[in-house]
Protein backbone atom coordinates (compact mmCIF):
# COMPACT_ATOMS: atom_id res chain seq x y z
CA UNK A 1 0.00 0.00 0.00
CA UNK A 2 1.37 3.38 -0.97
CA UNK A 3 1.91 6.12 1.64
CA UNK A 4 -0.68 8.86 1.36
CA UNK A 5 1.22 11.43 3.38
CA UNK A 6 3.77 12.02 6.09
CA UNK A 7 3.35 9.94 9.24
CA UNK A 8 3.98 10.61 12.92
CA UNK A 9 4.18 7.55 15.16
CA UNK A 10 2.50 5.58 12.41
CA UNK A 11 -0.45 8.00 12.22
CA UNK A 12 -1.25 10.33 9.29
CA UNK A 13 -0.50 13.98 9.95
CA UNK A 14 -3.19 16.57 9.44
CA UNK A 15 -2.83 19.12 6.63
CA UNK A 16 -1.03 21.57 8.92
CA UNK A 17 1.34 18.76 9.90
CA UNK A 18 1.99 17.97 6.26
CA UNK A 19 2.90 21.60 5.64
CA UNK A 20 5.29 21.65 8.60
CA UNK A 21 6.82 18.38 7.41
CA UNK A 22 7.48 19.81 3.97
CA UNK A 23 8.88 23.02 5.42
CA UNK A 24 11.26 21.05 7.62
CA UNK A 25 12.24 18.80 4.74
CA UNK A 26 13.17 21.77 2.58
CA UNK A 27 14.27 24.50 4.97
CA UNK A 28 16.77 22.41 6.88
CA UNK A 29 18.44 20.91 3.85
CA UNK A 30 20.96 22.48 1.55
CA UNK A 31 20.80 22.17 -2.22
CA UNK A 32 22.52 19.04 -3.45
CA UNK A 33 26.11 19.95 -4.40
CA UNK A 34 26.83 20.01 -8.09
CA UNK A 35 28.94 17.25 -9.55
CA UNK A 36 32.03 18.05 -11.62
CA UNK A 37 30.87 19.37 -14.96
CA UNK A 38 27.37 20.15 -13.70
CA UNK A 39 25.72 23.29 -15.06
CA UNK A 40 24.53 26.03 -12.69
CA UNK A 41 20.98 25.50 -11.50
CA UNK A 42 18.49 26.35 -14.24
CA UNK A 43 15.97 29.14 -14.18
CA UNK A 44 12.38 27.94 -14.37
CA UNK A 45 9.30 29.48 -15.98
CA UNK A 46 5.92 27.85 -15.43
CA UNK A 47 3.01 29.06 -17.54
CA UNK A 48 -0.27 27.56 -16.32
CA UNK A 49 -3.47 28.36 -18.17
CA UNK A 50 -7.06 27.46 -17.32
CA UNK A 51 -9.14 24.88 -19.20
CA UNK A 52 -6.88 23.81 -22.08
CA UNK A 53 -7.56 20.32 -23.43
CA UNK A 54 -4.24 18.49 -23.43
CA UNK A 55 -5.15 16.52 -26.55
CA UNK A 56 -4.63 19.70 -28.60
CA UNK A 57 -0.88 19.35 -28.13
CA UNK A 58 -0.47 16.22 -30.27
CA UNK A 59 -2.13 14.36 -33.14
CA UNK A 60 -4.89 14.39 -34.13
CA UNK A 61 -6.14 17.17 -31.85
CA UNK A 62 -3.45 19.63 -32.92
CA UNK A 63 -4.85 19.67 -36.47
CA UNK A 64 -7.83 21.76 -35.38
CA UNK A 65 -6.01 24.98 -34.51
CA UNK A 66 -2.65 26.66 -35.11
CA UNK A 67 -0.63 26.72 -31.87
CA UNK A 68 2.86 27.85 -32.91
CA UNK A 69 4.27 28.36 -29.40
CA UNK A 70 3.23 24.88 -28.28
CA UNK A 71 4.70 23.50 -31.51
CA UNK A 72 7.95 25.36 -30.77
CA UNK A 73 8.12 23.69 -27.36
CA UNK A 74 7.49 20.31 -28.99
CA UNK A 75 10.36 20.82 -31.44
CA UNK A 76 12.77 21.94 -28.74
CA UNK A 77 11.53 19.86 -25.83
CA UNK A 78 9.12 17.19 -24.66
CA UNK A 79 5.36 16.71 -24.79
CA UNK A 80 3.70 14.36 -22.32
CA UNK A 81 0.98 12.41 -24.12
CA UNK A 82 -0.89 11.30 -20.99
CA UNK A 83 -0.85 14.10 -18.43
CA UNK A 84 -3.83 14.49 -16.11
CA UNK A 85 -5.29 16.85 -13.57
CA UNK A 86 -5.67 15.49 -10.04
CA UNK A 87 -9.07 17.15 -9.76
CA UNK A 88 -10.90 18.62 -12.76
CA UNK A 89 -11.80 22.00 -11.29
CA UNK A 90 -9.75 25.12 -10.68
CA UNK A 91 -8.87 25.43 -6.98
CA UNK A 92 -8.54 21.73 -6.05
CA UNK A 93 -6.39 21.09 -9.12
CA UNK A 94 -4.10 23.99 -8.38
CA UNK A 95 -3.92 22.98 -4.73
CA UNK A 96 -2.56 19.62 -5.87
CA UNK A 97 -0.04 21.27 -8.18
CA UNK A 98 1.26 23.70 -5.55
CA UNK A 99 1.33 21.12 -2.72
CA UNK A 100 2.38 17.93 -4.53
CA UNK A 101 -0.42 16.11 -2.68
CA UNK A 102 -3.58 14.36 -3.83
CA UNK A 103 -6.90 16.08 -3.26
CA UNK A 104 -8.03 13.71 -0.50
CA UNK A 105 -4.89 14.69 1.42
CA UNK A 106 -5.19 18.47 0.95
CA UNK A 107 -8.97 18.13 1.51
CA UNK A 108 -9.53 20.72 -1.20
CA UNK A 109 -13.06 19.53 -1.83
CA UNK A 110 -14.37 22.40 -3.97
CA UNK A 111 -13.46 25.80 -5.39
CA UNK A 112 -13.99 27.41 -1.98
CA UNK A 113 -11.71 25.05 -0.06
CA UNK A 114 -8.06 24.96 -1.04
CA UNK A 115 -4.76 25.24 0.81
CA UNK A 116 -4.15 27.42 3.84
CA UNK A 117 -2.60 30.79 2.89
CA UNK A 118 0.64 29.92 4.72
CA UNK A 119 1.07 26.51 3.09
CA UNK A 120 4.68 25.82 2.05
CA UNK A 121 4.70 25.53 -1.74
CA UNK A 122 7.51 24.49 -4.03
CA UNK A 123 8.10 28.17 -4.81
CA UNK A 124 8.54 28.92 -1.11
CA UNK A 125 11.19 26.20 -0.86
CA UNK A 126 12.97 27.40 -3.98
CA UNK A 127 13.10 30.91 -2.55
CA UNK A 128 14.58 29.56 0.71
CA UNK A 129 17.29 27.92 -1.38
CA UNK A 130 18.44 30.98 -3.25
CA UNK A 131 16.01 31.39 -6.15
CA UNK A 132 14.55 34.74 -7.07
CA UNK A 133 10.78 34.19 -7.29
CA UNK A 134 7.92 36.02 -8.97
CA UNK A 135 4.25 35.29 -9.62
CA UNK A 136 1.85 37.02 -12.00
CA UNK A 137 -1.78 36.30 -12.81
CA UNK A 138 -4.15 33.60 -11.62
CA UNK A 139 -3.08 31.51 -8.62
CA UNK A 140 -6.34 30.17 -7.13
CA UNK A 141 -5.03 27.47 -4.81
CA UNK A 142 -5.93 28.85 -1.36
CA UNK A 143 -9.27 28.70 0.44
CA UNK A 144 -11.92 31.40 0.49
CA UNK A 145 -12.38 32.35 -3.15
CA UNK A 146 -14.98 31.89 -5.91
CA UNK A 147 -18.66 32.75 -5.72
CA UNK A 148 -21.21 31.92 -3.04
CA UNK A 149 -23.12 30.04 -5.74
CA UNK A 150 -20.16 27.83 -6.47
CA UNK A 151 -19.74 26.68 -2.90
CA UNK A 152 -23.47 26.28 -2.15
CA UNK A 153 -23.96 24.17 -5.29
CA UNK A 154 -21.12 21.93 -4.15
CA UNK A 155 -22.47 21.63 -0.62
CA UNK A 156 -25.99 20.74 -1.81
CA UNK A 157 -25.09 18.26 -4.54
CA UNK A 158 -26.77 15.40 -2.60
CA UNK A 159 -30.08 17.24 -2.28
CA UNK A 160 -32.89 15.58 -4.23
CA UNK A 161 -33.48 18.33 -6.74
CA UNK A 162 -32.17 19.18 -10.17
CA UNK A 163 -31.55 22.82 -11.07
CA UNK A 164 -29.74 24.50 -13.93
CA UNK A 165 -26.66 26.21 -12.50
CA UNK A 166 -25.18 27.68 -15.66
CA UNK A 167 -26.22 29.71 -18.66
CA UNK A 168 -26.68 27.80 -21.89
CA UNK A 169 -23.29 27.59 -23.63
CA UNK A 170 -23.04 30.13 -26.43
CA UNK A 171 -20.52 31.93 -28.62
CA UNK A 172 -19.82 35.63 -29.08
CA UNK A 173 -17.63 37.29 -31.69
CA UNK A 174 -16.01 40.55 -30.66
CA UNK A 175 -13.69 43.10 -32.22
CA UNK A 176 -12.23 42.96 -35.72
CA UNK A 177 -9.87 40.90 -37.87
CA UNK A 178 -6.79 42.59 -36.44
CA UNK A 179 -7.79 42.47 -32.77
CA UNK A 180 -5.24 40.31 -30.98
CA UNK A 181 -5.89 41.25 -27.36
CA UNK A 182 -9.29 39.90 -26.41
CA UNK A 183 -8.62 38.68 -22.86
CA UNK A 184 -7.06 41.96 -21.76
CA UNK A 185 -6.36 40.96 -18.13
CA UNK A 186 -4.31 37.96 -19.26
CA UNK A 187 -2.40 40.12 -21.69
CA UNK A 188 -1.66 42.65 -18.94
CA UNK A 189 -0.26 39.89 -16.73
CA UNK A 190 1.75 38.55 -19.67
CA UNK A 191 3.16 42.06 -20.21
CA UNK A 192 4.17 42.21 -16.54
CA UNK A 193 5.95 38.87 -16.83
CA UNK A 194 7.73 39.94 -20.03
CA UNK A 195 8.86 43.23 -18.48
CA UNK A 196 10.08 41.41 -15.37
CA UNK A 197 12.18 39.09 -17.53
CA UNK A 198 13.64 41.95 -19.56
CA UNK A 199 14.18 44.44 -16.74
CA UNK A 200 14.94 42.30 -13.67
CA UNK A 201 15.59 38.64 -14.38
CA UNK A 202 18.19 39.45 -17.01
CA UNK A 203 20.33 41.07 -14.29
CA UNK A 204 20.17 38.27 -11.71
CA UNK A 205 23.30 36.40 -10.71
CA UNK A 206 21.24 33.69 -8.99
CA UNK A 207 18.59 31.54 -10.72
CA UNK A 208 14.96 32.59 -10.81
CA UNK A 209 11.57 30.92 -10.97
CA UNK A 210 8.69 32.75 -12.65
CA UNK A 211 5.03 31.72 -12.61
CA UNK A 212 2.41 33.13 -14.99
CA UNK A 213 -1.22 32.11 -14.47
CA UNK A 214 -3.65 32.71 -17.32
CA UNK A 215 -7.45 32.64 -17.17
CA UNK A 216 -7.82 31.67 -20.84
CA UNK A 217 -9.16 29.56 -22.44
CA UNK A 218 -11.76 29.43 -19.64
CA UNK A 219 -15.19 30.55 -20.93
CA UNK A 220 -16.33 34.09 -20.14
CA UNK A 221 -19.21 35.16 -17.85
CA UNK A 222 -22.71 35.16 -19.33
CA UNK A 223 -24.45 38.29 -17.99
CA UNK A 224 -27.51 37.68 -20.17
CA UNK A 225 -28.47 34.87 -17.78
CA UNK A 226 -28.31 37.00 -14.64
CA UNK A 227 -25.45 38.28 -12.52
CA UNK A 228 -25.26 35.08 -10.52
CA UNK A 229 -24.85 32.78 -13.48
CA UNK A 230 -21.51 31.26 -14.32
CA UNK A 231 -19.26 31.43 -17.34
CA UNK A 232 -20.79 29.86 -20.43
CA UNK A 233 -19.74 32.25 -23.21
CA UNK A 234 -17.01 31.26 -25.64
CA UNK A 235 -15.73 34.63 -26.84
CA UNK A 236 -13.07 35.53 -29.37
CA UNK A 237 -12.21 37.86 -32.22
CA UNK A 238 -12.07 37.15 -35.98
CA UNK A 239 -8.27 37.30 -35.73
CA UNK A 240 -8.15 34.16 -33.58
CA UNK A 241 -11.05 32.43 -35.26
CA UNK A 242 -9.03 32.44 -38.48
CA UNK A 243 -6.46 30.22 -36.75
CA UNK A 244 -9.05 27.42 -36.50
CA UNK A 245 -9.40 24.69 -39.13
CA UNK A 246 -13.17 24.27 -39.27
CA UNK A 247 -12.89 21.20 -41.49
CA UNK A 248 -10.92 19.37 -38.78
CA UNK A 249 -13.45 20.08 -36.02
CA UNK A 250 -14.98 16.85 -34.82
CA UNK A 251 -18.65 16.87 -33.83
CA UNK A 252 -18.84 14.63 -30.75
CA UNK A 253 -21.29 11.76 -30.58
CA UNK A 254 -23.88 11.94 -27.81
CA UNK A 255 -25.83 9.25 -26.04
CA UNK A 256 -29.55 9.82 -25.77
CA UNK A 257 -30.63 11.41 -22.50
CA UNK A 258 -32.22 8.16 -21.37
CA UNK A 259 -28.99 6.21 -21.99
CA UNK A 260 -26.63 8.61 -20.22
CA UNK A 261 -24.84 7.54 -17.08
CA UNK A 262 -26.87 9.02 -14.18
CA UNK A 263 -24.05 11.24 -12.95
CA UNK A 264 -23.46 12.47 -16.51
CA UNK A 265 -27.14 13.35 -16.79
CA UNK A 266 -26.97 15.39 -13.59
CA UNK A 267 -23.88 17.21 -14.90
CA UNK A 268 -25.40 17.85 -18.30
CA UNK A 269 -28.63 19.17 -16.78
CA UNK A 270 -27.00 21.45 -14.21
CA UNK A 271 -24.73 22.79 -16.98
CA UNK A 272 -27.83 23.62 -19.06
CA UNK A 273 -26.88 21.24 -21.85
CA UNK A 274 -29.86 18.87 -22.04
CA UNK A 275 -31.75 21.05 -24.53
CA UNK A 276 -31.52 20.85 -28.29
CA UNK A 277 -28.28 21.87 -29.99
CA UNK A 278 -27.74 21.92 -33.73
CA UNK A 279 -24.52 20.59 -35.21
CA UNK A 280 -23.68 24.15 -36.23
CA UNK A 281 -24.04 25.35 -32.64
CA UNK A 282 -21.76 22.60 -31.38
CA UNK A 283 -19.22 23.23 -34.13
CA UNK A 284 -19.16 26.95 -33.33
CA UNK A 285 -18.73 26.38 -29.59
CA UNK A 286 -15.77 24.13 -30.32
CA UNK A 287 -14.32 26.52 -32.91
CA UNK A 288 -14.53 29.50 -30.58
CA UNK A 289 -12.95 27.46 -27.81
CA UNK A 290 -10.07 26.49 -30.10
CA UNK A 291 -9.66 30.15 -31.03
CA UNK A 292 -9.38 31.00 -27.33
CA UNK A 293 -6.66 28.34 -27.08
CA UNK A 294 -4.82 30.08 -29.93
CA UNK A 295 -4.86 33.35 -27.99
CA UNK A 296 -3.51 31.49 -24.96
CA UNK A 297 -0.71 30.06 -27.10
CA UNK A 298 0.26 33.57 -28.20
CA UNK A 299 0.81 34.62 -24.58
CA UNK A 300 3.07 31.62 -24.07
CA UNK A 301 4.91 32.80 -27.17
CA UNK A 302 5.50 36.23 -25.64
CA UNK A 303 7.24 34.61 -22.66
CA UNK A 304 9.41 32.42 -24.88
CA UNK A 305 10.33 35.42 -27.03
CA UNK A 306 11.30 37.48 -23.98
CA UNK A 307 13.58 34.69 -22.78
CA UNK A 308 15.13 34.36 -26.23
CA UNK A 309 15.61 38.12 -26.63
CA UNK A 310 17.41 38.38 -23.29
CA UNK A 311 19.63 35.36 -23.89
CA UNK A 312 17.95 33.47 -21.05
CA UNK A 313 16.17 30.79 -23.06
CA UNK A 314 19.19 28.47 -23.11
CA UNK A 315 19.47 28.72 -19.32
CA UNK A 316 15.79 28.28 -18.51
CA UNK A 317 13.46 25.31 -18.20
CA UNK A 318 10.05 26.28 -19.53
CA UNK A 319 6.95 24.33 -18.46
CA UNK A 320 3.48 24.78 -19.93
CA UNK A 321 0.38 23.18 -18.46
CA UNK A 322 -3.23 23.78 -17.38
CA UNK A 323 -5.34 23.08 -14.31
CA UNK A 324 -7.79 20.95 -16.33
CA UNK A 325 -9.32 20.71 -19.78
CA UNK A 326 -12.62 21.75 -21.38
CA UNK A 327 -15.30 19.38 -22.67
CA UNK A 328 -16.51 21.86 -25.32
CA UNK A 329 -19.77 19.89 -25.78
CA UNK A 330 -18.28 16.40 -25.66
CA UNK A 331 -20.59 14.05 -23.76
CA UNK A 332 -23.25 16.77 -23.96
CA UNK A 333 -21.35 19.03 -21.55
CA UNK A 334 -19.12 22.05 -21.50
CA UNK A 335 -16.79 23.16 -18.69
CA UNK A 336 -14.84 20.56 -16.70
CA UNK A 337 -15.94 18.61 -13.53
CA UNK A 338 -15.67 15.31 -15.39
CA UNK A 339 -13.21 12.46 -15.78
CA UNK A 340 -13.72 12.28 -19.54
CA UNK A 341 -10.58 13.09 -21.52
CA UNK A 342 -11.69 16.56 -22.61
CA UNK A 343 -11.93 17.60 -18.97
CA UNK A 344 -9.21 15.59 -17.21
CA UNK A 345 -6.40 15.43 -19.82
CA UNK A 346 -4.09 18.44 -19.49
CA UNK A 347 -1.23 19.78 -21.63
CA UNK A 348 2.26 19.29 -20.27
CA UNK A 349 5.26 20.43 -22.28
CA UNK A 350 8.80 20.98 -21.00
CA UNK A 351 11.90 22.34 -22.69
CA UNK A 352 15.25 23.53 -21.41
CA UNK A 353 18.96 22.87 -21.03
CA UNK A 354 20.01 19.21 -20.86
CA UNK A 355 16.51 18.02 -21.72
CA UNK A 356 15.80 15.94 -24.80
CA UNK A 357 14.23 17.58 -27.84
CA UNK A 358 11.37 16.34 -30.01
CA UNK A 359 10.47 13.76 -27.40
CA UNK A 360 6.99 12.31 -26.78
CA UNK A 361 6.54 10.58 -23.44
CA UNK A 362 3.62 8.12 -23.16
CA UNK A 363 3.89 7.54 -19.38
CA UNK A 364 0.90 8.65 -17.32
CA UNK A 365 1.77 11.68 -15.18
CA UNK A 366 -0.24 14.29 -13.27
CA UNK A 367 -0.01 17.76 -11.79
CA UNK A 368 1.21 16.57 -8.37
CA UNK A 369 4.46 15.78 -10.22
CA UNK A 370 5.16 19.52 -10.62
CA UNK A 371 6.19 19.96 -6.96
CA UNK A 372 8.96 17.31 -6.86
CA UNK A 373 10.05 18.33 -10.38
CA UNK A 374 10.61 21.92 -9.25
CA UNK A 375 12.63 20.75 -6.24
CA UNK A 376 14.62 18.39 -8.45
CA UNK A 377 15.48 21.24 -10.83
CA UNK A 378 16.61 23.37 -7.86
CA UNK A 379 18.59 20.40 -6.43
CA UNK A 380 16.55 20.53 -3.24
CA UNK A 381 15.99 17.16 -1.52
CA UNK A 382 12.50 15.92 -2.37
CA UNK A 383 10.31 14.89 0.60
CA UNK A 384 9.53 11.18 0.45
CA UNK A 385 5.83 11.45 1.17
CA UNK A 386 4.68 13.65 -1.67
CA UNK A 387 2.00 12.16 -3.89
CA UNK A 388 3.91 13.10 -7.03
CA UNK A 389 7.20 12.01 -8.61
CA UNK A 390 9.76 14.18 -10.35
CA UNK A 391 9.48 14.36 -14.13
CA UNK A 392 13.22 14.94 -14.57
CA UNK A 393 14.14 11.23 -14.87
CA UNK A 394 11.63 10.88 -17.71
CA UNK A 395 12.84 14.07 -19.35
CA UNK A 396 16.46 12.95 -19.18
CA UNK A 397 15.77 9.25 -19.71
CA UNK A 398 17.53 8.16 -16.54
CA UNK A 399 17.49 4.46 -15.70
CA UNK A 400 14.61 3.62 -13.38
CA UNK A 401 17.04 2.55 -10.65
CA UNK A 402 18.45 6.08 -10.57
CA UNK A 403 15.11 7.81 -10.82
CA UNK A 404 14.04 8.08 -7.19
CA UNK A 405 14.97 6.70 -3.79
CA UNK A 406 11.24 6.04 -3.40
CA UNK A 407 11.40 3.43 -6.13
CA UNK A 408 9.94 3.44 -9.64
CA UNK A 409 7.20 5.81 -10.71
CA UNK A 410 3.75 4.20 -10.40
CA UNK A 411 2.10 3.04 -13.62
CA UNK A 412 -1.11 4.87 -12.73
CA UNK A 413 -2.41 8.35 -11.96
CA UNK A 414 -5.27 9.36 -9.68
CA UNK A 415 -7.87 12.05 -10.17
CA UNK A 416 -10.83 12.80 -7.92
CA UNK A 417 -13.68 15.30 -7.84
CA UNK A 418 -15.93 16.43 -4.99
CA UNK A 419 -17.39 19.75 -6.16
CA UNK A 420 -20.39 21.24 -7.93
CA UNK A 421 -22.25 20.05 -11.06
CA UNK A 422 -21.67 16.40 -10.06
CA UNK A 423 -23.92 14.66 -7.54
CA UNK A 424 -21.30 12.24 -6.23
CA UNK A 425 -17.66 12.07 -5.31
CA UNK A 426 -15.81 10.70 -8.34
CA UNK A 427 -12.50 8.81 -8.55
CA UNK A 428 -10.52 8.02 -11.68
CA UNK A 429 -7.61 5.61 -12.04
CA UNK A 430 -5.74 5.83 -15.33
CA UNK A 431 -3.28 3.04 -16.15
CA UNK A 432 -2.19 1.39 -19.40
CA UNK A 433 -5.07 1.48 -21.87
CA UNK A 434 -7.67 1.62 -19.11
CA UNK A 435 -9.57 4.40 -17.46
CA UNK A 436 -11.57 3.28 -14.43
CA UNK A 437 -14.10 5.68 -12.89
CA UNK A 438 -15.99 4.89 -9.72
CA UNK A 439 -18.38 6.89 -7.58
CA UNK A 440 -19.32 7.59 -3.99
CA UNK A 441 -19.02 4.38 -1.93
CA UNK A 442 -18.12 2.17 -4.89
CA UNK A 443 -21.41 0.28 -4.76
CA UNK A 444 -24.37 2.62 -5.15
CA UNK A 445 -23.55 4.02 -8.60
CA UNK A 446 -22.55 2.11 -11.72
CA UNK A 447 -18.79 2.44 -12.36
CA UNK A 448 -17.29 3.14 -15.77
CA UNK A 449 -14.45 1.41 -17.59
CA UNK A 450 -13.05 2.66 -20.88
CA UNK A 451 -10.44 1.19 -23.20
CA UNK A 452 -8.82 4.39 -24.46
CA UNK A 453 -6.81 2.55 -27.10
CA UNK A 454 -9.91 1.16 -28.82
CA UNK A 455 -12.38 3.85 -27.70
CA UNK A 456 -10.61 7.22 -27.35
CA UNK A 457 -13.96 9.05 -27.35
CA UNK A 458 -15.11 7.06 -24.29
CA UNK A 459 -18.45 6.04 -25.71
CA UNK A 460 -18.59 2.42 -24.55
CA UNK A 461 -18.64 1.58 -20.86
CA UNK A 462 -17.04 -1.85 -20.47
CA UNK A 463 -17.60 -2.24 -16.72
CA UNK A 464 -20.18 -5.00 -17.16
CA UNK A 465 -18.15 -6.78 -19.82
CA UNK A 466 -14.84 -6.97 -17.92
CA UNK A 467 -15.63 -7.59 -14.25
CA UNK A 468 -12.22 -9.01 -13.43
CA UNK A 469 -10.53 -5.87 -14.79
CA UNK A 470 -12.91 -3.70 -12.77
CA UNK A 471 -12.13 -5.67 -9.63
CA UNK A 472 -8.37 -5.44 -10.24
CA UNK A 473 -8.41 -1.69 -10.88
CA UNK A 474 -10.70 -1.06 -7.94
CA UNK A 475 -8.28 -2.96 -5.71
CA UNK A 476 -5.42 -0.72 -6.86
CA UNK A 477 -7.54 2.36 -6.28
CA UNK A 478 -8.44 1.28 -2.74
CA UNK A 479 -4.75 0.70 -1.99
CA UNK A 480 -4.16 4.37 -2.82
CA UNK A 481 -7.20 5.89 -1.13
CA UNK A 482 -10.03 4.58 1.02
CA UNK A 483 -12.47 6.30 -1.28
CA UNK A 484 -15.74 5.23 0.40
CA UNK A 485 -14.46 6.82 3.61
CA UNK A 486 -13.39 9.97 1.76
CA UNK A 487 -16.82 10.23 0.11
CA UNK A 488 -18.50 9.94 3.50
CA UNK A 489 -16.24 12.65 4.92
CA UNK A 490 -17.08 15.00 2.05
CA UNK A 491 -20.79 14.30 2.52
CA UNK A 492 -20.59 15.33 6.18
CA UNK A 493 -18.38 18.33 5.38
CA UNK A 494 -20.96 19.56 2.88
CA UNK A 495 -23.76 19.39 5.42
CA UNK A 496 -21.78 21.10 8.14
CA UNK A 497 -20.66 23.89 5.85
CA UNK A 498 -24.17 24.46 4.56
CA UNK A 499 -25.66 24.55 8.05
CA UNK A 500 -23.06 27.12 9.15
CA UNK A 501 -23.70 29.23 6.07
CA UNK A 502 -27.48 29.06 6.52
CA UNK A 503 -27.25 30.09 10.16
CA UNK A 504 -24.99 33.01 9.27
CA UNK A 505 -27.70 34.43 6.97
CA UNK A 506 -30.52 34.38 9.51
CA UNK A 507 -33.73 35.76 8.05
CA UNK A 508 -32.01 36.56 4.75
CA UNK A 509 -31.52 32.86 3.95
CA UNK A 510 -34.58 32.37 1.71
CA UNK A 511 -33.84 35.45 -0.37
CA UNK A 512 -30.11 34.71 -0.76
CA UNK A 513 -30.45 31.05 -1.72
CA UNK A 514 -33.22 31.85 -4.21
CA UNK A 515 -30.99 34.25 -6.12
CA UNK A 516 -27.90 32.17 -6.70
CA UNK A 517 -26.94 30.84 -10.15
CA UNK A 518 -29.93 28.48 -10.11
CA UNK A 519 -32.40 31.37 -9.62
CA UNK A 520 -34.30 30.86 -12.87
CA UNK A 521 -35.38 27.37 -11.80
CA UNK A 522 -35.51 27.96 -8.05
CA UNK A 523 -37.98 30.83 -8.22
CA UNK A 524 -40.50 28.64 -10.06
CA UNK A 525 -41.14 26.67 -6.85
CA UNK A 526 -39.11 28.19 -4.05
CA UNK A 527 -40.85 26.34 -1.20
CA UNK A 528 -40.35 22.95 -2.86
CA UNK A 529 -36.60 23.40 -3.09
CA UNK A 530 -36.26 24.74 0.45
CA UNK A 531 -38.17 21.68 1.68
CA UNK A 532 -35.83 19.40 -0.28
CA UNK A 533 -32.86 20.96 1.51
CA UNK A 534 -34.56 20.59 4.89
CA UNK A 535 -35.21 16.93 4.11
CA UNK A 536 -31.57 16.43 3.13
CA UNK A 537 -30.30 18.03 6.31
CA UNK A 538 -32.33 15.55 8.32
CA UNK A 539 -31.59 12.53 6.13
CA UNK A 540 -28.62 10.18 6.48
CA UNK A 541 -29.36 8.30 3.24
CA UNK A 542 -27.12 8.06 0.18
CA UNK A 543 -27.75 8.96 -3.44
CA UNK A 544 -31.33 8.35 -4.45
CA UNK A 545 -33.91 9.52 -6.90
CA UNK A 546 -34.35 13.14 -7.82
CA UNK A 547 -37.77 14.56 -7.13
CA UNK A 548 -37.79 17.22 -9.78
CA UNK A 549 -40.16 16.08 -12.48
CA UNK A 550 -37.31 15.27 -14.85
CA UNK A 551 -36.53 11.81 -16.27
CA UNK A 552 -33.30 11.26 -14.33
CA UNK A 553 -32.77 7.57 -13.69
CA UNK A 554 -30.38 6.92 -10.82
CA UNK A 555 -29.09 3.37 -11.04
CA UNK A 556 -28.57 1.42 -7.88
CA UNK A 557 -25.98 -1.25 -8.48
CA UNK A 558 -26.71 -4.38 -6.50
CA UNK A 559 -23.19 -5.78 -6.12
CA UNK A 560 -22.24 -5.03 -2.53
CA UNK A 561 -21.27 -8.67 -1.92
CA UNK A 562 -19.71 -9.29 -5.31
CA UNK A 563 -16.34 -11.04 -4.99
CA UNK A 564 -14.93 -9.88 -8.31
CA UNK A 565 -14.65 -13.41 -9.69
CA UNK A 566 -18.19 -14.58 -10.28
CA UNK A 567 -20.04 -13.18 -13.30
CA UNK A 568 -20.69 -9.48 -12.97
CA UNK A 569 -24.30 -8.52 -12.18
CA UNK A 570 -26.14 -8.19 -15.46
CA UNK A 571 -28.57 -5.47 -16.41
CA UNK A 572 -31.40 -7.24 -14.63
CA UNK A 573 -29.60 -6.33 -11.44
CA UNK A 574 -29.83 -2.65 -12.33
CA UNK A 575 -32.92 -0.91 -11.14
CA UNK A 576 -34.23 2.60 -11.15
CA UNK A 577 -34.75 4.04 -7.71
Amino acid sequence: MRDCGPLRDGRPLGLAGVALFLMAAGAGARPRPGLPGDHPRSNVVLVACDSLDGRLTFLPGNQTVDLPSINFMKRHGTVFLNAYTNSPICCPSRAAMWSGLFTHITESWNNFKGLDPDYVTWMDLMEKHGYHTQKFGKLDFVSGHHSVSNRVEAWTRDVKFLLRQEGRPMVKLTGHRKQVRVMEKDWQNTDKAVNWIKEEAVNFTQPFVLYLGLNLPHPYPSPYAGENFGSSTFLTSPYWLEKVNYEAIKIPKWSSLSEMHPVDYYSSYTKNCTGEFTKEEVRNIRAFYYAMCAETDAMLGEIISALRDTGLLGKTIVIFTADHGELAMEHRQFYKMSMYEGSSHVPLLVMGPDLREQQQIPNVVSLVDIYPTMLDIARIPVPQNLSGYSLIPLLREKPESEASPRGPRPSWVLSEFHGCNVNSSVYMLRTGKWKYITYSDGSSVLPQLFDLAADPDELTNLALKFPVTVHSLDKILRSIVNYPKVSSSVHEYNKQQFISWKQSLGQNYSNVIANLRWHQDWLKDQKKYENAIDSWLGDVGAIGDVDDGHPLKVLIFDWLDWDGQTPFPNKSKLKSS
